[in-house]
Formats: C-alpha cells, sequence, structure tokens
C-alpha cells in the first residue's frame, strides 16, 4: 500500500534532519522554521522523543493557511531506530501518505543514533521519495566542559553525521566557549564543517537546500521495544496515566491527565522549580489558563497556549532515578486530588 501511495509522488521529497542533544533547542528549531513556511506549501514533521508520554507535538504550533499544511506525527518511547528502523518506517509512510508533504522535516531523540535515522532515509526502499538535504546539528557550546557530553557516543554521533554544525544559545556564552567547540571539533576531525553561531534557535531556511552528505550508517544494537499503535494508550478511569522507562543510562517519568483535570497555577510553578538541572517539558491546564512550561539550563519558561490541550501532560529526563511515586501525589495534591499511591 505504501508503495503504491508513494508512486504517486512526481519529485523526492526534500528532508531535513534536525538533531542535537537533550535540552539544546531542537522543537523550538522546528518552530521557526514552520513560521517561516512559504504560503501554499504543505510540510510535515516527524518527531521522535525518549520520553513515552510525548510533548512536542502539543508545542508546536502552526497557523495554517488555505493552500498550505503542517502534520505533525510523534514517536514517543526512545529510539525510533530500533529494530532495523521499523517504528520509524511506519511512522514515516504514515506521515507521507497522509500529509503529501512539500518537505519533511525529521527530529530524531536527544538520545537516539542520528547515523540509523539517515540510513533508513537513504536506503533502498526510500530512493525516489526522500531527497535527503543538509543535516543540522544544534549544539550548546557550554557542554564542551562537560564529559558528560564530549565522551557521550551520541553526541559524538551526531556531531559526525551533520553538514552543519549550529551553536544555539550563543546569548548564553562568550568567544571562550566557542573556541573550545572549535578545539573539539578539531580534535573529532571535523574542522571542514560549516558552524554558524545562532541565538534563540533562529535557523536559516536557506541552510536546509545543500544535499546531504552523509547516507551511511552501521547498525547500534538496542533494548528498547516499540508499541507500534497509532493510538495513545487510553487513561483509565482514575484519570491519569503514569509512564517511565529507562534507556542508555538515561530516566524518563511522565503523566497523562483527562482534560476534566485543572491544576492550581502558582503551587504548579513553585513545584517545578526545585528540579532544577532536570530536563522537563509540559503542557498544562491551570487556573490562570494553558501553558507550555519547558526547562533547561537550570531556567524554567512559561508560554501561555492560544489554544486548550487535550491532556495536561509532563515528561521529566534524567542520569539519576527519581522518586516517581512521590511526584505523581504531589501532581495529584496540585490539582484537588487528596490521592496516596502505595510505595
Amino acid at each position: 500500500m505504501a508503495e503504491q501511495t508513494f508512486k504517486l509522488f512526481q519529485k523526492a521529497i526534500p528532508t531535513n534532519v534536525i538533531t542535537g542533544f537533550l535540552g539544546v533547542g531542537k522543537t523550538t528549531a522546528i518552530q521557526q522554521l514552520l513560521n517561516t513556511k512559504p504560503a501554499g506549501e504543505r510540510w510535515a514533521v516527524l518527531i521522535n522523543e525518549f520520553g513515552k508520554v510525548g510533548i512536542d507535538r502539543q508545542l508546536l504550533q502552526t497557523d495554517d493557511d488555505s493552500l498550505g499544511k503542517v502534520t505533525i506525527r510523534e514517536v514517543p518511547g526512545g529510539c525510533m531506530c530500533c529494530a532495523a528502523g521499523l517504528p520509524m518506517k511506519v511512522a514515516l509512510n504514515q506521515l507521507i501518505g497522509k500529509a503529501k508533504p512539500d518537505r519533511l522535516l525529521i527530529e530524531p531523540s536527544g538520545l537516539g543514533h542520528p547515523e540509523e535515522v539517515i540510513a533508513v532515509l537513504s536506503g533502498e526502499f526510500y530512493q525516489s521519495v526522500i531527497d535527503l538535504r543538509a543535516t543540522l546539528t544544534l549544539v550548546d557550546a557550554r557542554h564542551m566542559s562537560d564529559a558528560k557530553y564530549r565522551e557521550h557516543e551520541t553526541f559524538q554521533q551526531q556531531l559526525q553525521i551533520a553538514d552543519l554544525i549550529v551553536a544555539n544559545k550563543a546569548d548564553m556564552y562568550g568567544q571562550s566557549e566557542i573556541a573550545a567547540l572549535t578545539a573539539y571539533l578539531n580534535e573529532m576531525h571535523l574542522q571542514e564543517l560549516p558552524l554558524q553561531i545562532i541565538q534563540d534557535a533562529k535557523i536559516n531556511p536557506e541552510w536546509l537546500d545543500p544535499k546531504a552528505k552523509f547516507n551511511q550508517a552501521i547498525w547500534q544494537e538496542q533494548p528498547a521495544v516499540f508499541n507500534l499503535d497509532n493510538e495513545e494508550q487510553l487513561i483509565p478511569d482514575c484519570g491519569y496515566l503514569a509512564a517511565t522507562q529507562k534507556l542508555s543510562g538515561w530516566y524518563s517519568y511522565g503523566w497523562r491527565f483527562k482534560s476534566t483535570f485543572c491544576f492550581d497555577y502558582q503551587p504548579l510553578i513553585t513545584w517545578l522549580e526545585q528540579f532544577k538541572q532536570i530536563r522537563l517539558k509540559a503542557v498544562f491546564r491551570t487556573s490562570e489558563g494553558c501553558v507550555a512550561i519547558n526547562q533547561a539550563d537550570d531556567k524554567l519558561t512559561i508560554e501561555k497556549l492560544p489554544t486548550q490541550p487535550a491532556k495536561s501532560r509532563i515528561e521529566f529526563i534524567t542520569d539519576k532515578p527519581l522518586d516517581a511515586k512521590k511526584m505523581e501525589n504531589q501532581l495529584l495534591q496540585m490539582c484537588g486530588i487528596n490521592h496516596v499511591n502505595p510505595a
């Protein structure tokens, strides 16, 4: 069926991979690119999140014109290229068949293997469907001082498959961090890669156009097993659902809540501010309206949402275990539910 659908395309779809480690600004960069979408063009976005709850789709906002459209497909739960890329192929086929896009943007998980994403896109099945363009790797130059990043296999792989390195959040650091990044690229024998320095994840759309140079990969063994169902797991009668996992030394803790749950705004924000140095994303219905919440670089940012999310949801990603039961009980208390789960 997918093959018949793809034969309808007159030309291959320009496709870009936007990669980078956790919290570097990939989703914001894609939002900025969607804001520059030419009128009348159909774009599609495939997002792979490390956590199982799925937040990024709710954070991306689009103003579709009458002739163009943005279609977003999400694959939560780890690395979508596990099992020889099957989850990615299923999601990609569904997205292309539905959207028939003029451009496709792919955001792998910050902890996934981008080489394998490239391997799927450049495989024989997609040769006439995907026109693989420049792969952009976003980095935060401040991470050069942290061995957790410098020595991480995925971080190194993200740089090795790049056609362009984009140093984001440049307003938060100076020339010494840029020099450290340049030295690291030299150490990795990547000194020939072009480097752009930006802030607020504002990518120049022209950077998407060059052809991708990297089109091969070495498959990695992964322990994750994916649920390929199209629909999210139903929330039970209690009104909320927890989802946790551990993969590659990292942990994710997430919750989804029915739309009937409304959280007390100020206690919620005060509670979230205690989780310093922990990556988190959330969308909440609160006593002061609907908000999107993002924490990176020890900074909690809050944005009012113009439309109400169907469900409140939150995801924490950390390299250390957390007390999920305690956190769950505290969340429930902030929406007026006096409920305590057994340990």
